[in-house]
């Protein structure tokens, strides 16, 4: 009986609980907003590729 009170009472692994729970959170949350925001983020990009194919790169007259 002592061993399964102590057991209880030992917080040695408490850090490593809560830091699992803290990384699922966030995992969790990725999961859950990158869809959402993946498509203005790639018309984004296309946007600036798009810029930057447009712009004209020369030598300065002279």
């Amino acid at each position: 009986m002592t061993t399964l009170k102590r057991f209880w009472q030992e917080e040695a692994g408490a850090v490593t609980v809560d830091f699992v729970v803290l990384t699922a959170g966030v995992v969790v949350l990725t999961i859950v907003v990158a869809p959402p925001i993946r498509e203005a983020v790639v018309n984004l990009a296309i946007g600036i590729g798009d810029t930057v194919n447009d712009v004209e790169v020369g030598l300065p007259p002279g």
